[in-house]
């Protein structure tokens, strides 16, 4: 029965994903495993089960009348699954049941049967007075830290942060004007019979209705098209034109941005760093694909240690897309709430500080800093800009207009998961001074 071949593999995945990794990782190899068939199921209840965790284990724990032994974890999470099933998939209550049941004995464990049946049909009748006695870290499926740190740094908006974070996201593209037009674009996808709409406020933007396989979206492999968000696409308007001068995408896997800054601008040399050789390698193909490889160097270092890879040449725009919480694409990646932990927040910070510090040194006189994360916590943010701003000499923040978002200062903007359709992102653009004995200053 493929349906059980699936559920066996989502479970022995997600015990995977405990001990480490990401889905990122560890999907695409458990996927060679099924028929071509199953794979797109297999990713369906991976990300369901991660995006609904919270929720799912309470509601399991609320079922079970005493927890199971660490060994049957295995049993817990493919519960877990039944109720995921039942809860937030169009799939048919009895198959839901069966097929989970029939998944005990392919797991070895046939004497949990009952135990799996009793559980999945009491959450069946009582579904309604089981989830509403569900606290509110379950209920919002996010963990206790991270609801604080919402409800710290966005005391309005919260909730709405939190839901966000519980939708599949859209499916968006980055059309390559070197290419094409937005426009001639649109009209492809649309001869392909593929419904789509211009985002208007990233002009390079299109948003499609529903997603589609990359291969099937019209002059992909040929580079015509890539697959970002519309935050994400900030970026290169951000670092500008570039006509004549040297970039340093400092973090630059998987190397959407990097890609864009080369589509959008007219750089002289490009330079993309990332101290993870097997992501460099996803940036290699991307400019592969895009045939943008002979206008970057790739260079496999760590950023922040400016002795092992920097030529002495001064960058006249450097982007810090620095390591971050992921915080504003838990949407396209929930494997974070199950990943991420309250005290990894303190050493990202720490991360961060490094890199702006030891990259602003490479940075010319007169040059242009922008530092993004895919956060939406304050103190990987604008508490960061903050701390820059008043630690180093020289640094002056840029004020720039964008279309989404709001600017919590006139040189850095934070856009809310969901706000426009987006994920969650922050910029700041800092100007060194040309004069190095000035002191700079917010917006001066």
């Amino acid at each position: 029965m493929a349906g059980v071949d699936v559920r066996v593999a989502t479970v022995k995945l997600m015990l995977q994903l405990q001990s480490g990794g990401s889905l990122t990782r560890l999907l695409p190899e458990a996927q060679q495993q099924l028929a071509e068939g199953d794979r797109a199921l297999l990713q369906a209840f991976c990300f369901g089960m991660a995006r609904w965790s919270g929720q799912v284990s309470g509601i399991v724990d609320g079922l079970l009348s005493k927890p199971l032994k660490k060994k049957d974890n295995d049993l817990y999470l493919l519960m877990q699954l039944g109720v995921f099933q039942l809860q937030h998939t169009r799939v048919a209550p009895h198959a839901a049941v069966d097929n989970t049941v029939s998944a005990v004995k392919k797991m070895g464990k046939p004497w949990a049967k009952g135990l799996v049946n009793a559980v999945l049909r009491n959450f069946q009748r009582q579904s309604d007075t089981i989830i509403a006695a569900l606290d509110e870290s379950a209920s919002l499926s996010h963990p206790e830290w991270l609801i604080a740190h919402f409800k710290s740094d966005w005391p309005e908006s919260w909730q709405d942060i939190a839901n966000a974070g519980n939708q599949q996201a859209p499916m968006m593209l980055r059309v390559n004007h070197r290419r094409c037009t937005t426009a001639d674009y649109l009209d492809k996808l649309n001869s392909a019979g593929f419904a789509a709409q211009v985002f208007s406020p990233v002009d390079s933007a299109v948003l499609l209705d529903a997603p589609v396989a990359v291969h099937e979206l019209p002059g992909f492999e040929a580079g015509m098209v890539s697959v970002q968000d519309g935050a994400a696409q900030l970026a290169a308007t951000l670092l500008g034109k570039g006509e004549g001068m040297r970039l340093l995408d400092a973090c630059a896997a998987p190397g959407g941005k990097t890609a864009h800054a080369l589509e959008y601008g007219l750089w002289n040399n490009v330079v993309a760093l990332d101290q993870d050789a097997d992501r460099l390698t996803r940036v290699e193909q991307t400019l592969q694909r895009l045939e943008l490889s002979d206008a970057c160097d790739l260079v496999h270092a760590d950023a922040s240690d400016t002795h092992s890879w920097w030529d002495g040449k001064p960058f006249d725009v450097i982007l810090i897309d620095a390591p971050c919480s992921g915080t504003g694409v838990i949407r396209r990646h929930p494997d974070i709430k199950l990943l991420r932990r309250a005290s990894d927040i303190e050493a990202l910070v720490e991360t961060q500080r490094a890199l702006l510090s030891s990259l602003w040194k490479v940075l010319a006189p007169g040059g242009k800093l922008v530092y993004a994360t895919c956060s939406i916590l304050k103190m990987e943010n604008e508490h960061q800009l903050n701390w820059f701003l008043s630690a180093e000499a020289c640094a002056t923040e840029e004020p720039f207009e964008v279309r989404v978002g709001t600017k919590r200062s006139p040189g850095s903007v934070q856009v809310l998961p969901g706000e426009q359709g987006l994920d969650g992102f922050f910029y700041a653009v800092i100007r060194k001074s040309e004069d190095q004995s000035i002191r700079g200053s917010r917006g001066e």
